[in-house]
């Protein structure tokens, strides 16, 4: 049982269905990313899961099968628009959202601060939240959501339209708040932030999951060839039985050698295999081969998503 459960949860505004039957298990300690382009429903499954808006069916429950009712003063909510009171300095925003909560006094003035603190704005605390730029802003509305300690923190496209600095500093935030014992669960169109930060993803596009787990375990799924490139850069006459030796290795799928200005470079296109590197050198020297240079690549997440969807990942509204 996960920290958050959602199963075949579907939400439809009239003709259109928005979520269409999707099902996800986020487990306790990851930074699992939901990724799709704007339009694939990551909004609206994040609306249901917080119970901002109701669902036509399916469930959403949290630890040890609670309902949302029970269980949402553990959850820190950062939307992607901003919920802050410009008119109100940075400090008077995080106490207001930390007193909802139940903190007073002492408690309440401590847990304000140290939210400050960990985004960066302890020292313009007293400034109105108008006067912030776009990426103050978002991180204002990080401590505001994160401010009473809680144990599972949604995130919903927090970085959107601000600037690479802000970013970075929001996306080392999520990683501390994670390392700290937070369960978190992002949304993003943006592929290098998942890549950075996630352990799990959850691709949707047009309200349904295509495909859930691990970057490699979503790679096994597909059955997605990786690619190890040999270079060789004496000797030629063992290229053919070099060849034929790495053909046979079940776990490749096929090999390609070109040569040019006397140096031969082989590529290996296989599945997972924690043994061909040393596989490939042992034929190398069988075959009486000098290897100069060897490298495995994996395909990126974009090549996945290109894969999965049949686009690129759109960017715009």
């Amino acid at each position: 049982m996960g920290i958050v459960n959602i199963k075949d949860l579907k939400k439809t505004f009239g003709d259109l269905t928005a979520v269409d039957g999707i099902s996800i298990t986020v487990e306790p300690g990851e930074i699992h990313g939901i990724l799709g382009p704007n339009g694939a429903g990551k909004s609206t499954t994040i609306g249901c899961i917080t119970g901002l808006l109701p669902y036509d069916s399916g469930s959403v429950t949290y630890e040890n099968a609670q309902p949302i009712g029970k269980w949402k003063r553990n959850i820190g909510y950062i939307p992607q628009d901003l919920a802050i009171y410009p008119d109100l300095s940075a400090e008077e925003n995080v106490r207001f959202f930390c007193s909802l909560y139940g903190f007073k006094g002492s408690e309440l003035k401590k847990k304000t601060e140290e939210a400050l603190d960990f985004v960066g704005l302890l020292e313009v605390k007293r400034k109105k939240a108008s006067e912030f730029s776009g990426g103050m802003k978002r991180r204002l509305n990080m401590a505001c959501g994160i401010v009473h300690s809680p144990k599972l923190i949604i995130m919903d496209e927090p970085t959107v339209g601000i600037d690479p600095q802000s970013r970075n500093r929001i996306l080392e935030n999520v990683k501390a708040l994670n390392k700290k014992g937070a369960t978190i669960l992002y949304t993003t169109h943006y592929m290098p932030e998942v890549e950075e930060i996630c352990n799990k993803i959850t691709v949707i596009d047009h309200g349904k999951v295509i495909a859930s787990g691990t970057k490699e375990d979503i790679l096994d799924k597909m059955g997605k060839d990786r690619e190890m490139d040999v270079t060789f850069t004496a000797g030629s006459d063992g290229l053919a039985g070099f060849e034929e030796a790495i053909q046979s290795i079940e776990s490749v799928h096929r090999c390609n050698i070109s040569t040019e200005d006397n140096i031969s470079t082989c590529k290996i296109f296989y599945s997972e295999d924690q043994t061909l590197m040393e596989n490939v050198i042992r034929v190398a020297a069988d075959n009486h081969l000098t290897i100069s240079n060897i490298g495995s690549l994996e395909p990126s997440l974009e090549e996945i998503f290109l894969t999965l969807t049949g686009k690129e990942l759109r960017d715009g509204k």
